[in-house]
């Protein structure tokens, strides 16, 4: 990465709370009161979830096609940010801002919805707009609300979806496309989600326990989290993100964990640092057998320094589009705090798989200075980023 770019402002909300300061609190208490066991979101039995349970801004003022569930946890993260947003847009102007997110639910909700009363009634609702379901729809809420001009585009890649953003930002910015970009991603509770993992027997029982013998799937969750990233210098800096496409199977990754070793031996190169630079890794670590198999694999062979690693999934589940921009702002906590996310899990080790350096103690003697973040989605679609302190 040729320029410097840094996180100007960071505005999130989630199951473990509705801002940075309640979010750092429960993450760091190594806090799992987030999940709720839901009875109407699988079409037989319940399941845990990670839901936002605090009061989100009503969206009635705005169109019909604007109006979802998805759109009020975006507006609330922007709320966080809006004062700095509002700063570049004076000073470059709102054609010059770029709004790139990641989503894979966008209003799906709402659709699930609007079936349901047609089943029911022989009609859809009045105030149902189809155009709330496109994947779009949630970078068209941000400009529309926060009057912005500049490039805009959702990246809808599952669970990578959010951290790709980071990367494309950086690439418009390089290329001098804008100036300012407004990145991360944001997913909402639906049914689909749920009832497609559920199908693919990759949904827990109960609470998540990532590489846990015990580990029996995911834990579904939403959240909103957006970022400012720009060339104004800041205390944290963004270094560098790696991709990876290794297209071993539709949902199941590399056993060997090829494409995440790539992703991650790739952001190393772009950022020019070296394994042993990276004082912790939060991991992608959803608690299903494959994936924490092959995730260990590879970090195991990449990080012989054994840096500190952690899965937040245990704290508040796994929130699909908007997992890797949550994930790495909690890295951005971890920075900020100067202590560690714990790994939550029932700590029973399971021989069969590579044993990292679990975080067990949130407060460390050294200083944290790097942090690398993971995000693996299906079709082997990997993304590892890497931030950290600014070095002169």
């Amino acid at each position: 990465m040729k320029e410097r770019l840094y996180i100007n402002a960071l505005g999130m909300c989630n199951p473990l709370g509705s801002n940075r300061s309640e979010v750092a609190e429960k993450l760091f208490s190594g806090a799992q009161d987030s999940f709720t066991l839901r009875k109407d979101l699988l079409h037989e039995g319940d399941i845990f979830v990670g839901e936002v349970k605090f009061s989100l801004p009503s969206l009635s003022s705005y169109p019909a096609h604007f109006q979802s569930r998805n759109n009020q946890l975006a507006l609330h993260a922007f709320n966080q940010i809006e004062d700095v947003v509002a700063k570049y847009k004076e000073q470059y102007g709102s054609h010059r801002v770029g709004v790139i997110l990641g989503t894979s639910t966008s209003g799906i909700e709402q659709g699930e919805q609007a079936m349901l009363a047609r089943k029911q009634q022989g009609r859809f609702p009045e105030n149902y707009d189809y155009r709330v379901q496109e994947v779009s729809n949630v970078a068209e809420f941000i400009c529309y609300h926060a009057e912005i001009k500049g490039y805009s585009s959702v990246i809808s890649t599952a669970c990578s979806s959010s951290a790709k953003t980071f990367i494309t930002a950086a690439e418009m910015i390089e290329l001098g496309v804008i100036d300012v970009a407004i990145v991360g991603g944001i997913d909402s509770l639906c049914g689909m989600t749920i009832n497609g993992f559920s199908a693919l027997d990759s949904t827990s029982a109960g609470i998540c326990k990532p590489s846990s013998l015990n580990r029996d799937g995911i834990n579904i969750g939403e959240s909103a989290t957006l970022a400012v990233l720009s060339k104004h210098k800041a205390p944290i800096r963004f270094y560098a993100g790696g991709e990876s496409s290794d297209a071993h199977h539709m949902s199941a990754p590399h056993p060997d964990g090829k494409g995440a070793y790539q992703a991650m031996h790739q952001a190393l190169e772009q950022a020019n640092l070296t394994a042993s630079d990276i004082d912790y890794i939060n991991l992608h670590g959803t608690a299903t057998p494959k994936n924490d198999e092959m995730e260990a694999t590879a970090v195991s062979n990449l990080f012989p320094n054994r840096p500190y690693a952690s899965s937040s999934k245990g704290n508040i589940g796994h929130t699909l589009g908007a997992a890797g921009a949550t994930e790495l702002a909690f890295c951005c906590l971890v920075l900020e705090h100067q202590k560690l996310a714990p790994h939550l899990w029932d700590k029973v080790v399971d021989p069969n798989i590579a044993q990292l350096n679990w975080v067990t103690d949130i407060e460390i003697e050294e200083k944290i200075e790097f942090c690398l973040s993971n995000s693996f989605a299906f079709g082997g679609n990997n993304v590892s980023l890497i931030i950290g302190l600014e070095h002169d």
